[in-house]
């Protein structure tokens, strides 16, 4: 199972594992992780499971599709470059290992 790891605004880590397919926003919420709201379930239409991607990983992401782009224009946090939805990060073999970062604020 891909482990994936999350570190918080305040530099807390915890890594877990899940199944391929599951995506990052649901691995957060199935470990209880804070900082990942997930307002619409993951329907990419709140922004609010907003992170922020370490390399090597986010050069491993599929490209960011115009609505994803379009919905982290209304991030409450900084947009970066690294900035993605977790909602739309599939865990699976090519992202074991993947760790992401948590905005401040999502709300």
């Amino acid at each position: 199972m891909p482990k994936v790891t999350f570190v918080t605004h305040d530099g807390v880590t915890k890594t877990v594992e899940e199944p391929d397919g599951v995506s990052v926003m649901q691995a957060a919420q199935n470990a209880g992780i804070g900082g990942i709201v997930a307002e619409c379930g993951g329907s990419m239409m709140c922004a609010t499971c907003h992170v922020y991607v370490a390399e090597p990983w986010l050069s491993k992401l599929p490209d960011m599709t115009a609505t994803e782009s379009e919905m982290l224009t209304m991030t409450v946090s900084e947009r970066k470059p690294s900035s993605r939805l977790s909602c739309q990060i599939v865990l699976g073999a090519a992202l074991d290992g993947i760790t992401v970062e948590l905005p401040e604020k999502q709300i």
